[in-house]
């Protein structure tokens, strides 16, 4: 854990680089205190976990508060979201306040969004305050940031109590220059202002970004990467973890990734001691192409909160029927919402699946898993942050697709004949005996299967999967 005199000292430089840092101060405390919230997040989650219950929380953010609030009180009140977000702009997410700060004018002028998000930030705690106390439900902030720790200072300070992102899921998938070492650096002082507040009774909940690049992304990587940022956290601290995984699209690898990254997370955490924290996940609907046809988007929703039910997901992040054409407006959010609505109210407490094959798929994901985790322990000397940096510079560790350039980029998924993602090119991962000859058996059958198309045609085919055959010329006819 970062020393506490250090942290303090860090503390005021992070509060000094922008103008609203002045604004964070004990005062935070008192605020949390009269709000009688100690963590309304963590605790949200905690009941439903307990319960065996799925939460919804969508997407979204605007620039101004007025807008801010009119969103949030329509998903929450118009849409039934259990959970909801607080969605950071771009320049917040790449710190260029000064070009937030000119946009967000811009907006306020034009009572019109000139930006893609809630410049936390820019707007300071006030202001900031302003939308939480408009709404009933808990609110996360989710944006996509490297170096977040002024971010963070803001919304603890404005009385959020939910924090997404890590130094590898906020970095690796969203830049392409910034040093693993940099931002898991960062994130460590974010994470030991998470625990800084827990320590004095504001349990902050922390999400680990598990949809990483979106697309492909194999289970076994989600799971050695949520589990260091699971470690990393609770390094600093940090005792409400959840952690995250994007859908596939085979129901069976989905259902076991979800449970096996619960329960290895579980695992890794109380091997090192930390058995006082708490894990719950979070499912995000298809991350990858989305269908135009309004239609097929919402059947497509439908799908991704029935495997989020059946997996037993804490939370499942929604999407919404516009997600091909642009920003959604607030009622097609509200719309695919109320689509997973039905499906949670459905499907909560029945499991109409194969349990046999969920474990046989699990002990392969969880095999494979503990292989990339341990490897890298070895590497870090049993220091985390070194086993991450040290694992991604010798490929023991690697992200598919990622435009960063300290990913190798080695590793190249193909989805099975099943719809299950596996192996074409296993790069420098420590992947052998029984599971890759398993793998390469997959692999192989998939080929011969689609014998007229190479490879790379197979893997673009795989990255559309749920837009491949969608009918717009029948549609067209049919005046849809």
């Amino acid at each position: 854990m970062i020393g506490s005199d250090v942290f303090q000292s860090m503390r005021r430089e992070v509060l000094a680089s922008w103008s609203t840092g002045d604004e964070v101060g004990e005062e935070a405390f008192e605020y949390h205190k009269s709000r009688g919230d100690y963590g309304a997040f963590d605790q949200r989650l905690r009941e439903a976990k307990a319960g065996g219950r799925t939460l919804l929380q969508p997407r979204g953010g605007v620039p101004l508060v007025k807008q801010q609030v009119e969103l949030l009180q329509f998903l929450e009140e118009k849409g039934m979201a259990d959970l909801l977000p607080l969605t950071v702009d771009s320049y917040t997410r790449q710190n260029r306040y000064e070009a937030a700060e000119r946009h967000l004018k811009a907006s306020r002028e034009s009572d019109s969004a000139q930006l893609n998000g809630f410049p936390v930030v820019n707007q300071g705690v006030e202001r900031s305050r302003a939308v939480l106390e408009a709404v009933s439900s808990p609110v996360e902030i989710r944006h996509g940031t490297p170096d977040a720790r002024l971010l963070a200072e803001i919304s603890y300070a404005a009385g959020y109590t939910s924090f997404e992102g890590g130094g590898i899921t906020y970095n690796l998938p969203y830049s392409a220059r910034v040093p693993l070492e940099r931002s898991i650096r960062d994130w460590q002082y974010v994470d030991r202002l998470s625990g800084y507040y827990t320590a004095r009774g504001v349990v902050i909940n922390r999400e680990s970004y598990g949809a990483l690049t979106g697309i492909l992304v194999p289970p076994a990587i989600v799971v050695a990467i949520s589990v260091f940022e699971a470690l990393l956290a609770a390094e600093q601290g940090v005792t409400s973890i959840t952690v995250g995984y994007g859908q596939i699209g085979n129901v069976i690898q989905d259902v076991a990734a979800l449970q096996v990254l619960e329960s290895m997370t579980e695992e890794y955490l109380s091997r090192f001691g930390y058995d006082e924290v708490h894990v719950t996940t979070a499912f995000h609907q298809w991350m990858g192409p989305f269908p135009m046809l309004e239609s097929r988007a919402l059947s497509l929703i439908g799908f991704g909160t029935l495997t989020a039910v059946l997996a037993g997901a804490t939370k499942v992040i929604t999407k919404t029927p516009h997600e091909a054409i642009g920003v959604p407006t607030k009622e097609a959010n509200a719309k695919g919402l109320l689509c997973s609505r039905l499906m949670v109210e459905t499907l909560t407490h029945q499991q109409p699946l194969d349990r046999a094959a969920v474990d046989r798929e699990a002990s392969w994901i969880q095999l494979a898993a503990r292989g990339l985790i341990d490897r890298s322990l070895e590497l870090g000397d049993g220091d985390f942050a070194n086993s991450v940096t040290r694992a991604f510079e010798a490929g023991v560790m690697d992200l598919p697709f990622s435009p960063s350039e300290y990913a190798n980029g080695d590793v190249l998924p193909i989805r099975d004949v099943e719809g299950a993602v596996r192996y074409l090119d296993c790069g420098g991962l420590p992947l052998e005996g029984e599971f890759l000859d398993r793998n390469d058996s997959l692999v192989q059958e998939r080929l011969e299967s689609e014998s007229g198309l190479e490879p790379t045609q197979l893997i673009e085919r795989d990255v559309n999967y749920f837009i491949e055959h969608e009918l717009l010329d029948e549609s067209e006819r049919l005046g849809l």
